[in-house]
């Protein structure tokens, strides 16, 4: 064991990365992992984005397992807000969830979807709480929602189209509010420089 090396190596989660500026990686939720290479190559900030699966929003207890067998090691930037993890000693976004970082409140009766969700909704929603084989738990999942609110990064005929759908398949009205990707850029900023 080179103790050595061990004594110069930063410690996880120090924000400090090889040239003295944030971390050169950036372990994602893979619902934002997209976002995080669009906003790093617009930059011209040379990150490695490494994803991890988004559906274990559905499990938290197991995020920080997944975030240190990404981290690898390595000095690293979460690209996860709270989501019910204990993500302590790592350096990653403000906010209880995603949606704030892209700008919502807390919202009694409100179910968000990003355009992650939009794009995956079947998957990760549908299919993930189990609706295609029970679709009698619909009413038990959503009974105290109010309405499910878009928070649009790209406002595309094609994610409104999905949107909608997801709205329907819900039972509950949309709104959408277009939020861009300014608060995530934000945030990946504060992380990274």
């Amino acid at each position: 064991m080179n103790t050595r090396l061990e004594e110069t190596r930063p410690e996880p989660g120090s924000g400090r990365g090889r040239s003295g500026h944030g971390p050169q990686v950036v372990v994602a939720c893979g619902a934002l992992a997209l976002h995080v290479r669009q906003i790093a190559a617009r930059r011209g900030w040379d990150v490695e984005v490494r994803a991890v699966p988004p559906e274990l929003h559905n499990r938290p207890e197991r995020i920080r397992a997944a975030v240190e067998d990404a981290a690898a090691g390595d000095d690293v930037a979460v690209a996860y807000a709270h989501c019910g993890a204990d993500l302590a000693g790592f350096p990653r976004l403000a906010g209880a969830h995603c949606y704030e970082v892209f700008g919502a409140e807390h919202e009694p009766g409100t179910y968000f979807l990003t355009d992650f969700l939009v794009r995956s909704f079947d998957r990760v929603v549908w299919r993930g709480l189990g609706l295609d084989r029970h679709p009698e738990l619909l009413e038990e999942y959503f009974r105290n929602y109010e309405k499910v609110v878009w928070l649009a990064q790209e406002r595309t005929a094609e994610l409104r189209a999905g949107a909608e759908r997801a709205a329907a398949r819900l039972r509950l009205p949309l709104e959408v509010r277009a939020t861009g990707m300014e608060g995530l850029e934000r945030e990946l900023e504060r992380l990274l420089c």
